[in-house]
């Protein structure tokens, strides 16, 4: 399996995860220029955009790790541009989900406020 299969398997994985907490998916794969958010869901009125991370073991870090700052900036700025042209309201905040999938191990963990933006 490529990178590219092994993240769209990550992501419909995490999509199951979380519809099955109650998430109501809202967006997947929304773009604002080059920049996509992967999963962008609404629960209990909130806006929750969640970058999906997929490693097939986690020998050189946990998947979560590799969302770096630089990342986590690209992220807030499509977050704003979103939250202003679907005119949401309500707080927004940003979680990731780490899995870790191979023939012999999976596991899906999600990172409730993983982030926050700067002020």
């Amino acid at each position: 399996m490529d990178a590219k299969e092994l993240g769209l398997l990550g992501e419909n994985m995490a999509v199951d995860f979380l519809k099955k907490k109650g998430f109501d998916i809202q967006d997947r794969n929304w773009r604002f220029g080059k920049i996509e958010i992967d999963i962008i869901a609404r629960l209990n009125g909130t806006t929750i955009i969640i970058e999906v991370k997929t490693r097939e073991n986690s020998h050189a870090g946990e998947p979560w790790e590799f969302v770096t700052r630089k990342k986590q900036r690209r992220i807030i700025t499509a977050a704003h541009e979103y939250v202003i042209q679907k005119e949401l309201e309500g707080d927004t905040r940003f979680d990731i989900v780490s899995i870790v999938y191979n023939s012999k191990y999976q596991r899906v963990e999600h990172i409730e406020e993983a982030f926050f933006p700067m002020l």
